[in-house]
């Protein structure tokens, strides 16, 4: 893909679009559609170390 001058792009982490805009029970369940609310847990992400993502401007 080409983005002209000026356009800007947005990079999201996180794990609960799955597969999008969806609930992930955090735990184990045969089937996450049916998963009840006692499935779903509490999750809290660390960022231990940082990161970055390179990339390539073409001219």
């Amino acid at each position: 893909h080409t983005f002209k001058k000026g356009h800007k792009i947005q990079i999201q982490v996180q794990s609960t679009w799955f597969p999008f805009i969806d609930l992930n029970p955090q735990t184990f369940v045969d089937n996450i559609f049916y998963a009840k609310p006692e499935d779903f847990q509490k999750q809290t992400h660390r960022v231990y170390n940082d990161s970055k993502i390179e990339f390539t401007i073409l001219k």
